[in-house]
């Protein structure tokens, strides 16, 4: 694993492996699966109230449930400190495939 971690991936189809590795404890994906949930509720709900504190909660939600799954479930930095692009958009597709149960949830 130490390899790839110092690897650049040159494209989300090479990191995601990397991600799904990163998330292996269940408890962790569960926190994540709440983080994404919640930022998009809160993303809808600022859509449709048009209060933009919603948006302020976002990264707050997402992060402290993702993170909380990784300092004291999962034991590893999130890849959020080093790929954060390809990060964010793992936990959307973690959270995909976790209602389609191609990720155990």
């Amino acid at each position: 694993m130490a390899a790839q971690e110092t690897e650049t991936f040159k494209s989300f189809r090479d990191f995601y492996p990397f991600y799904l590795q990163e998330h292996r404890n269940l408890t962790c994906r569960r926190l994540h699966f709440i983080g994404t949930g919640l930022v998009i509720t809160c993303v809808i709900v600022a859509a449709v109230t048009f209060n933009l504190l919603w948006l302020a909660a976002t990264p707050i939600a997402g992060y402290g449930f993702a993170w909380a799954g990784h300092f004291f479930f999962e034991h590893n930095r999130p890849a959020t400190f080093k790929y954060p692009l390809y990060s964010l958009l793992g936990d959307f597709v973690m959270f995909r495939d976790m209602l389609l149960g191609r990720v155990a949830r």
